[in-house]
């Protein structure tokens, strides 16, 4: 049996949880939440198991694998299904991993600024948050250019992994403009999808923690 080590309001941790619901891969969640009993054995496998001791991980049998993409790339290869995680084609799956990294590089990490700035100062800072109102814009319009000639797939595949948590929280920092209607509704679309809501409503009681404030939507 698979198994998943994360948070349920993490954003890496969603971007795992939803390619494992959309197939629907067996797995046992140990949720680093402070309510799991077994919280210390838990966390102390995650430490263990890279670099920075971050979560997601995910543990096959000997096999640990961290870093969100790259359990997704596992998921593909070793328990596949419906939902083709990642394209059969060569030249699609260019595409996916490219695009994999516009959400994670120009979308979360650019928002994620802004989320530290609280953390650390209590507040965001006016420099800070210009700067991530200009990067994590810049992104959203070109996206939404993107999104113009993007097939949506009747599932997920890795590029809806990656664009779930990307565009979530990012909106809640810096709101999608009016005039990226494409990517609007992409993320609605989004939101609406059964793996992805399964994911929001199980983390709505930790909103509390989002030191920005969550709003009152999604």
């Amino acid at each position: 049996m698979l198994e998943l080590y994360g948070h349920p309001f993490s954003s890496y941790t969603w971007k795992a949880l939803i390619a494992l619901y959309a197939n629907g891969t067996p797995f046992v969640f140990h949720s680093l939440d402070g309510e799991n009993p077994n919280q210390a054995a838990a966390y102390a496998r995650v430490q263990e198991a890279s670099p920075m001791g971050k979560f997601p991980l995910l543990v096959d049998g000997s096999r640990e694998v961290f870093e969100a993409t790259s359990i997704i790339e596992y998921l593909a290869l070793h328990h596949p299904g419906p939902a083709p995680l990642i394209p059969a084609d060569p030249d699609e799956a260019i595409t996916t991993r490219m695009m994999d990294r516009v959400f994670d590089n120009y979308v979360m990490n650019a928002m994620q600024e802004s989320v530290d700035d609280a953390i650390r100062h209590g507040q965001v800072s006016d420099e800070v948050r210009s700067r991530v109102e200009e990067r994590v814009t810049r992104a959203y319009r070109w996206i939404d250019g993107w999104l113009a000639d993007y097939t949506r797939p009747d599932t997920v595949s890795l590029i809806e992994c990656a664009a779930v948590p990307a565009l979530f929280y990012a909106d809640w920092v810096t709101r999608i403009p009016e005039d990226c209607a494409r990517l609007r509704q992409w993320r609605a679309h989004l939101l609406a999808l059964p793996p992805v809501s399964r994911c929001v409503e199980d983390a709505r009681r930790f909103r509390h923690y989002f030191p920005l404030g969550a709003p009152d939507r999604d």
